[in-house]
């Protein structure tokens, strides 16, 4: 164990290997991030959670070290504070989207905060290692006293990441409840009207039709024709919901030979969002109409509104305008939506 007269020896030491250190575990943040918002099965999302905070309690235990290497640092110390701001703020949001649950203060989430504030940081990050002198890693850095000490952060940070996890499943606050994407549970009667990026929740009637290829679809008519299946919602603004939802599956409302002849389905909302699946998942995508027995809100999507079980939220495409069958490979298109 480190004592006081080791850490203070440490911290005047504190310089290249520092911002090394720091600069890959950004790197890992920024990768495992995305990774946790894309993934959906249970072990994929976990080991990128578990990635996410190792990394986030990694950059914590070096703040002390980066705040000496800044104060030695005249000449980029503004910059250098205001990237360490923002990654405080990115930080310490994501303990609060951890520990305190989804919820809005002033219209905003944590997880929002969270991922607004590691996007500024990106930009400010690339600007300060342009500026900054190239960091080398040197042979003295895999010497064995290095890997120990390295060994001995890795194990320290990993350490604090348990027990971090143990404390919050202990102290009965909402972190020990976390689906394995780490978002929060909410009832079916909760659940949010979010929309993607800059659209408006956009007010439709029973009278809409969704577009199908050759022909289209009434509210009426795919609402009679529904089924219920239990399916979980799990929206990348940090909450979850187990519910029932009423619906049609795709398979059953296109043509089977023309599916045969597609490469892909081409979901699209009346916002102009959309997504694309392979044909394969036609029976598993699903139009539905109504949430626990209730025809759907405008919030939720209504009146019709595209169900992806296995998928996250952003999947799950919203006003359903049109159903297209197209000759491009679902894959070639922005794992997430640019729109």
């Amino acid at each position: 164990m480190a004592t006081p007269a080791v850490v203070r020896r440490s911290l005047r030491r504190a310089g290249r290997r520092t911002n090394l250190a720091i600069l890959l575990l950004l790197v890992g943040a920024l990768l495992s991030g995305p990774l946790l918002f894309a993934a959906a099965a249970p072990v994929p999302a976990t080991l990128a959670r578990v990635g996410h905070g190792l990394a986030g309690v990694g950059l914590v235990v070096l703040v002390p070290w980066k705040t000496v290497v800044i104060l030695r640092a005249r000449r980029m110390r503004a910059a250098s504070l205001a990237l360490l701001v923002l990654v405080l703020v990115c930080l310490g949001s994501g303990f609060v989207q951890v520990f305190g649950g989804y919820g809005r203060i002033l219209g905003v989430s944590p997880i929002q905060v969270h991922v607004g504030s590691a996007l500024l940081g990106m930009v400010l990050a690339a600007v300060h290692v342009v500026r900054h002198r190239p960091i080398a890693v040197r042979r003295s850095d895999l010497s064995r006293r290095r890997l120990l000490t390295t060994g001995s952060f890795a194990l320290v940070g990993g350490t604090t990441y348990l027990a971090t996890e143990l404390v919050g499943r202990l102290s009965g606050s909402a972190a020990g409840t976390r689906a394995w994407t780490g978002s929060h549970r909410l009832a079916a009667a909760e659940i949010p009207a979010t929309t993607w990026l800059l659209d408006r929740v956009p007010e439709l009637d029973t009278s809409h039709r969704v577009q199908l290829p050759s022909s289209s679809a009434g509210v009426a008519d795919l609402d009679v024709r529904g089924t219920a299946v239990t399916a979980r919602l799990d929206c990348t603004s940090g909450w979850y919901a187990d519910a029932t939802w009423t619906g049609v599956p795709l398979s059953a409302v296109l043509d089977a030979d023309a599916l045969g002849r597609a490469a892909s389905i081409e979901v699209r909302s009346v916002t102009g969002y959309r997504r694309r699946f392979p044909v394969a998942d036609a029976e598993r995508l699903w139009l539905a109409t109504r949430l626990e027995g209730v025809p759907l809100t405008a919030g939720q999507g209504a009146p019709v509104r595209l169900m992806v079980p296995g998928r996250r939220g952003f999947w799950w495409v919203k006003w359903v305008a049109s159903v297209e069958l197209s000759d491009r490979p679902s894959p070639l298109q922005s794992p997430f939506p640019l729109q």
